[in-house]
């Protein structure tokens, strides 16, 4: 019997009805507990109460995690959305999906196990709200899912629903913002009008409105739904913002005073301004300098430079979406309590990738040559397991987005499906649990262009050969990128040329090497045949 695993055990050995004797007491018996995972898409770990910030107010993400386990050390696999959003769902790194960038397909996408689709398999109930931003076999296994965006044919989105509330043309103004017009839909979406500096907005929509309000309102309904259900439930509830483009609510703007640069008080002096604000241009990667200098008419980071104020509408208007997601997800946990839900529902929050929120005097991500630093590739995870995880305790454990399933699945012993590619994160049980270390190295965070390989200690950024996706971004000229995060937080110091360094820099290149021999480039290999 050494073989069988603990569900196959226990039936041989004590009979399944014995199973609710060992289950925890916050549980009811014979009953998994649920799962939520709120997700929002480009939030910078840095940018809550609790991470010492001196300017955003988030009392609801305070509070989150003073209720559980905190990871200061975990990394999305790509810091771009489509595919960090795969490996969440999956489990599978980028170069196996096949998925480095925003845009692709393979016969992988199609033959993956989607975490829904586990879910399912355990007879949970499974929802998804929001932004989900991906496809194929990934986004397979949902009994009702809600998207941001418009689907023909479908009248269940976020764009159908603020069309039939009247909001149509205030939504598209917000949207244009940085699209120059409103989404694909209905003609009245697709009206032009003025882009904004640096993608910066006042949004025109009331408060109930808003996606992320979309997000919480289904959310929320589902919960007060689920209350009297059998069956447990697993949720993604997934906001659109902090992401561009920055349309804050008036009434959370407000809460930040970005008339001047202050000290970061919170006492209506003006915020703080970033503290490598003001790098060298020179210091950054190609298409970040292009930018920096006023290549991107969207931004107009060289108008923003003549004129701060600029910088600091889009910078406040960041803190004020983060503000309003926390009240988001405050609503959705108290209605989990009064719904007599909290006390079995294990609750996560994690975020897709960052944003750079004026670090390195950049906006967004930039998306080429970015795929190094933390602001982008840093993200948040916060993981309250009822009866399980201690209260209030960080961790500097190395471990990334693909991560969550494996853990889940370990946890609260689901069967699974047969996968026809292996889950290639790792369970963080033993850490949720206390029980052990994950005794992890480094990380790797991969896109076309750029991997980032990550120790506690160390960074080395790597440039690759773009050319699957596109050659005129070829930035191995510029040369590679290490920072030692200890001495050099703000990673401006790159140290690539260091004689003292080198032993370690041929140590990180090493563990990309084999993280490269070890790791299946199936769907990646499929992109340049062309199959």
């Amino acid at each position: 019997m050494k073989n069988l695993n603990r569900r196959e055990f226990l039936k041989k050995t004590v009979g399944i009805a014995s199973l609710s004797l060992i289950a925890p007491a916050c549980f009811k018996a014979n009953k998994k507990p649920n799962v939520l995972i709120l997700f929002s898409d480009q939030h910078n770990k840095k940018v809550m109460g609790f991470e010492n910030h001196p300017d955003v107010i988030t009392p609801n993400f305070d509070k989150l995690a003073k209720e559980s386990l905190v990871f200061d050390k975990a990394y999305c696999t790509v810091g771009i959305s489509v595919p960090s959003r795969s490996s969440l769902l999956t489990g599978l790194m980028p170069r196996t999906l096949g998925l480095l960038h925003n845009i692709g397909h393979t016969s992988v996408m199609e033959d993956a196990v989607s975490m829904a689709t586990v879910f399912k398999h355990n007879n949970y109930n499974t929802y998804a709200f929001g932004k989900r931003h991906v496809s194929s076999g990934i986004d397979a296994g949902w009994d009702v899912k809600k998207d941001h965006q418009y689907k023909p044919k479908d009248d269940d989105n976020y764009v159908s629903w603020i069309e039939r509330k009247g909001q149509a043309k205030e939504f598209a103004e917000d949207w244009a913002a940085e699209f120059g017009r409103g989404p694909k839909g209905s003609s009245e979406f697709e009206t032009k009008f003025p882009t904004a500096d640096l993608g910066t907005r006042i949004s025109k929509l009331p408060k109930e409105y808003t996606m992320e309000a979309y997000t919480k309102m289904e959310t929320i309904k589902m919960i007060k739904d689920q209350a009297g259900k059998k069956n447990p439930f697993f949720c993604w509830a997934t906001f659109y913002r902090p992401h561009q483009p920055y349309n804050p609510q008036q009434e959370y703007m407000d809460m930040y005073n970005v008339s001047e640069w202050g000290e970061g008080t919170k006492k209506g002096s003006g915020i703080k301004k970033p503290a490598s604000f003001y790098e060298p241009t020179e210091n950054l990667p190609p298409l970040l300098q292009s930018q920096r200098n006023g290549g991107n008419k969207v931004w107009n980071m060289d108008k923003a430079f003549k004129n701060e104020q600029i910088w600091r509408n889009y910078i406040g208007g960041y803190y004020a979406l983060v503000t309003e997601i926390d009240h988001c997800v405050g609503e959705i946990l108290n209605t989990l309590d009064e719904a007599g839900l909290e006390e079995e529902t294990i609750v996560i929050y994690a975020s897709d990738h960052g944003d750079f929120v004026g670090n390195h005097g950049m906006v967004e991500k930039c998306a080429v040559g970015q795929n190094v630093y933390e602001e982008i590739l840093n993200v948040p995870l916060i993981i309250k397991y009822p009866g399980k995880t201690k209260k209030g305790q960080r961790t500097a454990e190395l471990v990334n987005l693909a991560d969550i399933l494996p853990t889940l699945i370990d946890m609260l012993d689901l069967d699974t499906p047969e996968f026809k590619y292996p889950i290639q994160g790792k369970s963080l049980a033993k850490v949720l649990l206390n029980k052990g270390s994950m005794n992890r190295e480094y990380l790797i965070s991969e896109s076309w262009s750029q991997a980032a390989v990550i120790t506690k200690k160390y960074k080395l950024g790597i440039m690759l050969d773009p050319t699957v996706v596109h050659e005129n971004w070829d930035y191995r000229e510029f040369g590679d990128m290490f920072f030692d995060m200890e001495k050099d937080p703000l990673e401006i110091d790159n140290r690539i040329n260091d004689k003292k360094y080198q032993k370690v820099i041929g140590k990180l290149r090493e563990y990309f090497n084999d993280y490269v021999r070890v790791t299946p480039s199936t769907g990646k290999d499929e992109l340049i045949k062309g199959t």
